[in-house]
């Protein structure tokens, strides 16, 4: 099916547009942007930069896509912005190009839903299946998971991680790494798993309650903290989610942890 652009549009020489792709009025779309088939502009959004966007998009108005990053040492580098399948992007937000001094490219993945005012630093990278609500923010290089929440005026800090299916609490300030499938309270705490996340998305009562008892382990007040992990991955070497917990832990270097109160 043939491509779809307004009169009022305007689409530089070299963008290349996918099948039954739709772009409406006062929209801009750059000379280096793909945009995959059957996506929608709605209007007045801009995209920028080498920016590749997935099949099944639905862009909304004022959205800014592609520009470059918010880094002062950033000087005009062609890094990248690659955007999965079937995202929606609501009003107003704003993700960036990668930096060469981080990734080189700012990576989101498919079935995204980015409420209004959400922002997506330079070389993030963000997993399947995750929701951002109005104005949450992530700082450069943050690593979000599959799955993720992140409640409406939460901000994660540059270089965290958040684990997936991690629930992230309404203007939450997140200033260290968020275990996978943990809850982070309205003041930035860790405050236990997010269990109605991994109720709804099926997940069995022997693994919810073998995640409980890892994290009451993990968080004990007997002996040192990597005495607890160490205990945990013996107890449960053979519970995959639990061993991603424990992984995600070990492997953590830029940031501090998201601890309990």
């Amino acid at each position: 099916m043939a491509v779809n652009i307004h009169s009022h549009a305007f689409v530089e020489t070299g963008a290349q547009l996918g099948e039954n792709v739709t772009i409406g009025p006062g929209c801009v779309v750059g000379s280096k942007v793909k945009i995959g088939d059957d996506s929608v502009l709605h209007s007045q959004v801009v995209i920028a930069g080498n920016t590749s966007i997935g099949k099944r998009a639905n862009i909304y108005p004022f959205a800014a896509l592609g520009h470059p990053p918010q880094d002062f040492k950033y000087n005009g580098e062609d890094t990248l912005l690659i955007i999965g399948d079937e995202v929606t992007v609501r009003e107003h937000v704003t993700m960036h190009l990668g930096t060469t001094a981080g990734h080189g490219e700012t990576r989101v993945g498919n079935n995204g839903y980015f409420m209004v005012g959400s922002h997506i630093g330079h070389d993030c990278i963000v997993g399947n299946n995750v929701t951002f609500a109005n104005n949450a923010t992530l700082g450069g290089q943050v690593s979000v998971g599959d799955h993720v929440i992140m409640g409406g005026l939460s901000a994660v800090h540059q270089f965290c991680r958040v684990g997936k299916h991690a629930f992230i609490g309404g203007g939450a300030p997140v200033t260290g790494d968020v275990i996978p499938y943990g809850m982070v309270d309205n003041h930035g705490r860790l405050a236990g798993l997010n269990l109605v996340g991994l109720k709804r998305r099926g997940f069995g009562r022997t693994e919810i309650n073998d995640l409980r008892t890892a994290y009451r382990l993990f968080f004990a007040s007997e002996g040192t903290f990597q005495e607890r992990i160490d205990d945990a991955a013996r107890l449960y070497e053979d519970q995959e989610l639990v061993m991603e917990m424990v992984s995600f832990i070990r492997d953590g270097a830029n940031r501090h942890l998201c601890l309990p109160k």
